[in-house]
């Protein structure tokens, strides 16, 4: 199982307050939505737990150890970047094989290759695949090494609707496994579809955590997109149309 936990994390660029003091403790099991606006401190959220920002102040603990010089704790994580930057020129083998040489440790890239029937494509430069293949070999990289915690950033990009079924569904096993999964995405059908808990970040703050379905509650809608907007501007009436609007305006949300 992983867990994460994240105590009065702050980082800022120059004048920048991106992170305002951010507290966090995921449970061992199950899938979180971050989500957030542009700007809003998601992505350097992500990357100060994959290690990739440093924070000015603050702890974060995997598995109950400080990742404070302690960089071994990244193979506990399997990460699936919203744009994965390999050189165009190796082939789909090519890259697993040095994804495998890179962690040295059990993988079953077979599994996923079967999965996502991507046979046909191993011998084949990544610079000549569709986007919906790359991103299925994209998810091969990050899943084949069955890490505890699983990040994942717009993890449906590029997927036709077959294979974001199936994915979905096997996110679900995955997660039954014990694994903790965090995605980021702007498609809130898929957060309300496989989120057991949302956390919305709202200018460096943890503005809402809890389950989409009682998000909706709590401002009478049954439109998703609509309830965020409602929880952001404060307002829960009738007449909530032009808050929502205000809202998407600044930042730049579509609902």
């Amino acid at each position: 199982m992983g867990t994460i936990k994240i105590e009065d994390l702050h980082k800022s660029f120059g004048s920048n307050d991106v992170l305002k003091g951010i507290d966090l403790d995921f449970k061992s099991q199950g899938i979180t939505a971050v989500l957030g606006p542009n700007s809003s401190g998601k992505t350097t959220l992500i990357k100060t737990i994959l290690g990739m920002v440093i924070p000015d102040s603050g702890s974060i603990f995997i598995n109950g150890s400080d990742i404070k010089k302690n960089w071994s704790y990244r193979k506990q994580i399997g990460y699936l970047p919203q744009i994965a930057r390999f050189p165009e020129n190796l082939k789909v083998s090519e890259l697993l094989s040095m994804m495998k040489n890179l962690r040295d440790e059990k993988c079953d890239e077979d599994y996923w290759i079967d999965f996502f029937e991507l046979q046909p494509f191993l011998n084949k430069r990544l610079a000549n695949l569709s986007g919906g293949t790359r991103q299925k070999v994209n998810i091969t990289q990050a899943f084949m090494f069955d890490s505890p915690i699983l990040i994942l950033d717009e993890p449906t990009a590029g997927l036709d609707p077959v294979s974001r079924i199936k994915f979905k569904e096997k996110l679900f096993e995955e997660k039954m496994k014990g694994k903790q999964i965090l995605v980021t995405t702007h498609i809130m059908n898929l957060v309300e579809d496989i989120a057991d808990d949302l956390i919305f970040i709202l200018e460096g703050k943890i503005h809402y955590r809890g389950h989409p379905t009682h998000l909706k509650n709590s401002f009478h809608t049954k439109d998703f997109e609509k309830a965020i907007a409602r929880m952001v501007s404060g307002s829960t009436g009738d007449k909530a149309d032009h808050p929502d609007t205000l809202f998407c305006e600044k930042y730049k949300m579509t609902l």
